[in-house]
Formats: C-alpha cells, structure tokens, sequence
C-alpha cells in the first residue's frame, strides 16, 4: 500500500510540474516585435474543459471559407457576426453535446486515442465585458496565418470537405471530419493554443485546460483583451 501511494504521489507531482512547466514557459520562447497596427480582432470562448476561437465574418471570410456556405453552414445571415471554430475528439464532441449525456466510452476515447473533428458554429453580437469569452487584437498578418492553420485543419477529400450527415447541436452549428488525431496530451485546447500562435500571440509552453491557456494567454500578451459574454446561437 505505501508503494501505491509513494506511486500515486510521483505521479500527481510531475503532473503538477507538467502542467505548471506548460503555462509559466512561454511558447515561443522569444517573440518578433509586434506591428503595432492591430487592425482585426478574434475571440476565445471558455468553457470549464474547452476552448472555441470566434472569427469576425466580413467579406473576405465568407469568400476565404466559402466550402462553409456550400456545405450548409449559414455565415452569410444578416444576424451572423462571427464563425466559431473547434477542433475535437470525434467521440466525445459528437457524444456529449450536454453534461447529462456523458458517456464512459466517449470519456475513454477521449483519454486515448481519437479520431478529429472540427465543430463550425455561428455566433451574433456579443456583448463586453465577461469572463468566458477573450478579446485580443491581431495584425493582418497575424489574422491570415490563422485563417491557413483553421484552413488546413479540415480534412479534404475530392468533393472537399467532408461535414458529417445529420450531427448538430442546433439550428446553425455543423461538424466536419478533421485532421489529427486527439488524445489527452493534443486536445482541443493544445489546438486553439497553436491557432493563437499562428495568430502572434504568446501561450504557455504545453496547454491541455483552458484554464492554463487563459493563464498564459494573460501573462505573455500585453494589454489583456477584455472579457465578453459567452456566444449564443444566432437568432433569425
């Protein structure tokens, strides 16, 4: 028994370095000067295990995510002001679209190993300040290098993105096959941390929760981005 808990207790220690090592060492190590013209702005949405990056919908988003609009998802509503982004475990994104859902085998896939997918939502107007939702300014070119990472997160085959038959958690929401494979060490928030780098910010080193990537997301990236109301659906 004292093995056991000697075991049980290195464990918990080097997963509390681990993840203490993950938000205080910043990544990239050292960032470029920033352009000091921030002209675009993205949103991150938080909720107790998942993060979301919210995109403005203009012009040259509608026309950059077109295969969206073909394949159902409605960006281009009048109420519609951005396009939400998610990257996940098959199983338990599509399994578990409310807590009273939850379900051991989609938790187990979760855990180990699972097939990707990407979860595309819109979102109307949202309201600042709160908690659960980030504001962080971006250059243009900080903005388009995001874009191409999203981009090439969707898996494409000769008809083109492959959005999955008749799975939604509402009205305006869809789900596409992914690339990548999700397990605990790369999850969803490890995904939106690589976004936001792409985008010019600074996260933590390695950022399994959102609550270590929102830490990180506050240490490194001077002035902070005010919170905002967390996303509703959008109302026609």
């Amino acid at each position: 028994m004292r093995r056991i808990l000697r075991l049980l207790g290195v464990v918990l220690l080097v997963a509390v370095a681990a993840v203490a090592f993950g938000t205080l060492v910043p990544r990239p190590l050292y960032s470029s000067a920033a352009d000091e013209a921030t002209p675009r702005h993205i949103l991150v949405f938080t909720n107790p295990i998942h993060t979301d990056i919210a995109v403005p919908i203009d012009k040259g988003v509608l026309e950059r995510f077109g295969f969206l609009l073909d394949a159902g998802i409605e960006a281009d509503l009048p109420e519609a002001r951005y396009l939400v982004f998610g990257w996940g475990s098959k199983a338990f994104y599509i399994g578990t679209p409310t807590w009273s859902e939850l379900r051991p085998g989609p938790v187990f896939a979760a855990l180990t190993l699972d097939d990707s997918v990407m979860h595309v939502d819109l979102a109307g107007a949202v309201a600042l300040p709160q908690q659960t939702v980030r504001r962080f300014e971006i250059d243009e070119a900080g903005f388009a290098a995001m874009l191409d990472f999203i981009d090439r997160s969707f898996v494409r085959g000769n008809a083109g993105v492959q959005r999955i038959p008749e799975v939604a958690y509402g009205a305006y929401d869809g789900f596409f096959e992914a690339n990548g494979k999700f397990n605990a060490f790369a999850g969803c928030n490890t995904w939106t941390a690589a976004a936001l780098r792409e985008a010019g910010l600074t996260t933590g080193w390695w950022n399994p929760l959102p609550v270590t990537l929102n830490w990180s997301l506050g240490l490194y990236n001077w002035p902070p981005g005010p919170s905002g109301d967390q996303p509703g659906g959008v109302q026609p």
